[in-house]
């Protein structure tokens, strides 16, 4: 083994290390004495350290590949991205190939981010097991990466279906395209000449997104208040009016550069065009101070006086006020008389005067049916 190198052994030790997860220490704590047998094969060192979170690999004296501590680089990568070590192992091998896509950057919005991860893997992994099955790959999506092992064609192609996928691509349109690209493989005819007049094309569609249910709520509700009030009728015929042709644009807005040269304010230095704007504001403030004040004079206003008919039926309202205010006050003062009473008392006095006796006030108080019937002993 030693001749394979010109001098023998490795003049320097070379050593990587990569952190891992916090999920991921009791598995490789489980595995490590299988990886510790597989990287003793290839005379590489290794080391698991558990308090800082991380597995370095190492040269040693015996090694005698110097390309393997690069594959011994790639395995503690791997490993610390959630793949077995079965598959992990793999990659010591000389025709496997490894590359961790980071996808967590493509994507700023968290929502979106999670969706299309998801739509790389399809529903239960049916979208992640054919792109496997055309790339002859093996793929693992975890967290913010994207592992990858496989041949360097097949790496390059996966790579690219996820960087799409990303991007709002869908990765069907790309797996029916290397479907087809694996069928004209087969054929040798076909092998040295254009493949793009049997590939298809998916171009962009912009596609009318449909609204909010809120949004539609709110535009049929201002649609029913317009139609209550009879402007939906105005805004159909408004619709229904076609604006004439001009083939020239409209009339560019004066800048505010133009606005101030028209009325004379760019020659104006710093000083006296603060001052005209302090004018311009004081004096908009004076006029709806102005507004305020009279809005509240008028509150205190009387109202206008209006025609003969409604004057009359406010004098008679004035009247018929009066005259229940003073029945009510009188209803109040002679509560405790009653009508019947009163009536005998007149029946029985216009019978006295036919009769030639006078009337008596106190025949019509509250208190005088006392006297009167004394009065009526006494002529007895």
């Amino acid at each position: 083994e030693k001749e394979t190198l010109p001098g023998g052994s490795l003049l320097e030790e070379s050593s990587f290390a990569t952190l891992f997860p916090k999920y991921r220490e009791k598995y490789l704590r489980e595995v490590w004495p299988v990886v510790t047998r597989a990287l003793d094969k290839a005379k590489i060192g290794c080391e698991l350290n558990l308090i800082e979170g991380s597995m370095t690999v190492m040269t040693t004296r015996k090694t005698s590949d110097p390309y393997i501590i690069l594959k011994a680089r790639d395995l503690i990568k791997l490993l610390a991205r959630s793949i077995p070590v079965a598959q992990a192992l793999k990659i010591l091998n000389d025709d496997a190939n490894c590359d961790i896509i980071k996808i967590g950057g493509l994507v700023r919005n968290k929502d979106r981010f999670v969706k299309r991860r998801q739509r790389l893997i399809g529903p239960d992994g049916a979208t992640l097991k054919a792109l496997e099955l055309l790339t002859n790959c093996y793929i693992l999506v975890q967290g913010n990466t994207v592992s990858v092992m496989g041949t360097h064609k097949g790496i390059k192609q996966a790579r690219q279906v996820v960087i799409d996928c990303m991007k709002n691509i869908h990765p069907v349109y790309s797996i029916k395209r290397m479907m087809i690209m694996k069928e004209l493989a087969k054929d040798p005819k076909l092998a040295n000449e254009d493949w793009s007049r049997f590939l298809p094309t998916f171009g962009k569609k912009n596609v009318k997104r449909r609204k909010p249910h809120q949004v539609q709520v709110e535009a049929e509700k201002a649609k029913a208040a317009a139609t209550a009030e009879g402007e939906g009728g105005a805004a159909a015929s408004k619709k229904s009016k076609k604006k004439t042709y001009t083939p020239f644009p409209p009339a560019q807005p004066p800048s505010k550069v133009d606005m101030q040269l028209d009325s004379g304010e760019y020659f104006l230095n710093e000083r006296a065009r603060k001052a005209k704007k302090l004018e311009a504001k004081r004096e908009k403030s004076q006029a709806k101070s102005r507004e305020r004040r009279e809005a509240r004079e008028r509150e205190f206003e009387a109202p206008p006086p209006s025609g003969g008919g409604s004057s009359g039926s406010s004098k008679k309202s004035k009247t018929t006020d009066g005259s229940s205010g003073d029945k009510e006050g009188s209803s109040k003062g002679a509560n405790d008389l009653d009508v019947e009473k009163l009536k005998s008392k007149f029946s029985k006095v216009g019978k006295r005067n036919a009769s030639g006796g006078g009337a008596d006030i106190s025949d019509f108080m509250a208190g005088g049916s006392s006297s009167g019937s004394a009065k009526k002993q006494r002529r007895k």
